[in-house]
């Protein structure tokens, strides 16, 4: 088991936004938390990675509190907005800090990058453009390719679908299959598109108003049935 959720709330005046008594993500499951806008989506992701603090319960990473040690920063990343991106810097320029993170040399960075040039598609390595100035979609991709550097066991992504163009949509589910055949990554998306999340997940959490509905591994009818809920 990677991760551990017990007794979890976080309220907002007076509102409670997520409210989870128990969830277990294990070790390898690609997992797609889907519901509609204010259902707590983005505010767990941001619990589970100590971005904020919960007002009750905790998160337990490898068994550890995540707010009580940085250890699983080491096997953990992310992306969620353009927030974690360096907007004044261009694409290279962030990508070369990212890998100096993690220890990699300017030409082992550039070496790296060359596995993504079709999710790339042409678009951003020299460009001479800052961070700022790509498109929402390609902000996605350097958000995304930076946060796989450090070859995680844990990734977690916050709508990674949205603002892609259909071709690389196709290129992004690819990705993420292709992590978890070969390298066993366990991965958490949010999404509101309901294909791409029954094609690439292999569980399915289902949150409503901060509350899980549903937790369920996929089959055949999956898609249905989230259409028809999501239709009632």
């Amino acid at each position: 088991m990677i991760l551990e959720i017990t007794g979890l709330k976080k309220i907002y005046d007076n509102k409670t936004v997520v409210n989870i008594s128990d969830l277990k993500i294990y070790a390898g499951e690609t997992i797609g938390l889907v519901g509609n806008n204010g259902a707590g989506k983005t505010t767990l992701f941001r619990m589970l990675l100590d971005l904020i603090r919960p007002t009750q319960g905790h998160v337990f990473s490898k068994g550890e509190d995540v707010s009580g040690n940085d250890r699983w920063k080491d096997y953990t990343a992310s992306y969620l907005d353009e927030g974690f991106l360096i907007d004044y810097l261009t694409a290279e320029e962030y990508f070369i800090f990212i890998g100096s993170l993690h220890n990699f040399s300017q030409a082992h960075v550039m070496d790296y990058l060359t596995q993504y040039d079709e999710f790339f598609n042409g678009e951003i390595i020299k460009k001479g453009k800052y961070i700022r100035d790509f498109s929402k979609g390609n902000q996605n991709k350097i958000g995304i390719a930076a946060a796989l550097m450090q070859k995680p066991e844990l990734l977690i992504l916050d709508e990674p679908f949205a603002n892609l163009d259909p071709t690389t949509q196709i290129r992004l589910k690819t990705l993420i299959k292709s992590l978890k055949e070969e390298q066993n990554i366990t991965t958490l998306i949010s999404s509101h598109d309901l294909n791409h999340v029954t094609d690439v997940c292999d569980r399915i959490i289902l949150l409503e108003k901060g509350i899980i509905i549903k937790d369920f591994n996929k089959d055949e009818n999956t898609l249905k049935e989230l259409e028809e809920y999501f239709s009632e």
